[in-house]
């Protein structure tokens, strides 16, 4: 049985964390161009609204995606509008963000669908498989077959296009030109300027990419973890992907670390319910599920200070005259 155990908590680690690595990595490029993004949660959840909303009426897949996408990069142009080009407190804007997603995507639920804010089921022939459909379950007595095979195999597209993009976005910021540029912008704008280059152009371009990986992420929940959209579901997702981001110190892999590790103590979390622990009795409920929350905290608590965040974090750029 121990291989059972360790291929579903690995199989549990993986999909979990799947969306908070898009989230996260969609953090990572908007800040290391000078852009606070607290606006991910939101972003998230509307993008996890629309790839509900579109699959659940068109009953195609890539139509879900797609409407993510569109809706995600739509709301990171208009906190690009607030705070790029017209220079208001991105804080401020992130923060408005998230209370309109979750307005609106209930008062948008309701008048569409009157279920409550909910989304349609949708068909289990739209949703996202895994890839490996031998795979499902994990086999007992085989080691190869339960950890490598479940724990690894057992997953959908999306679980493994989130781990490419944090090589892709690596591989981005450190080794293209373009990449270089937009670490620039977040660290020295003035100097961007001088160069012969626009930084808004740079920090719009960032923001679109932003919005295409939480486009993805929030379209994860929806078409691939859940059977439809309820209110509020991202449950501070994108609190969490913000906090694995500052605990990596803005950068990929490390990012990609925390995320993994907020996976893996949500996973452990489920299967501790019930548990008797000697000496301590059956741990509450309550407590386990706020354990990925109490870490967030405690991140944040104690990394925030000593990060180091891209210089030009935050600060709205004026060109000089």
């Amino acid at each position: 049985m121990d291989e059972v155990l360790i291929a579903s908590v690995l199989a549990s680690t993986l999909r979990v964390s799947a969306p908070l690595l898009l989230c996260a990595m969609a953090g990572v490029l908007s800040e290391r161009a000078g852009v606070v993004d607290l606006g991910l949660e939101g972003k998230m959840l509307f993008a996890a609204f629309a790839a509900a909303a579109t699959a659940s009426v068109t009953h195609s897949t890539a139509y879900g995606l797609m409407a993510a996408i569109a809706v995600a990069c739509s709301a990171s142009l208009v906190h690009g509008f607030a705070c790029v080009s017209n220079r208001g407190d991105q804080v401020v804007s992130g923060v408005a963000l998230n209370m309109i997603a979750a307005g609106l995507t209930v008062v948008l639920g309701i008048a569409w669908f009157q279920q409550g804010g909910q989304t349609p089921p949708i068909a289990p022939e739209v949703r996202l498989t895994a890839v490996a459909q031998g795979f499902a379950e994990p086999q007992p007595g085989s080691w190869f077959a339960s950890v490598f095979g479940h724990g690894l195999l057992s997953h959908n597209a999306l679980v493994y296009v989130a781990f490419l993009m944090v090589a892709a976005v690596w591989f981005f910021l450190e080794r293209t030109r373009p990449g270089l540029r937009l670490r620039a912008v977040g660290e020295n704008p003035a100097m961007v300027e001088a160069a012969g280059m626009s930084v808004q152009r740079l920090r719009y371009q960032a923001l679109l990419m932003n919005g295409v990986l939480c486009g993805l992420a929030g379209a994860y929940l929806t078409l691939a973890q859940n059977a439809s959209f309820s209110p509020n579901m991202t449950a501070g997702r994108g609190f969490i992907a913000l906090a694995a981001m500052i605990f990596g110190k803005w950068k990929p892999l490390p990012t990609m670390a925390a995320c993994l590790l907020f996976g893996f103590l949500d996973a452990v979390a489920i299967r501790m319910q019930g548990v008797q622990l000697p000496g301590v009795g059956e741990v509450p409920v309550q407590l386990i599920q706020a354990l990925p929350y109490i870490l967030t905290v405690v991140l944040l608590a104690g990394f925030i200070g000593s990060a180091i965040a891209p210089k030009a974090l935050g600060k709205p750029y004026v060109k000089e005259r």
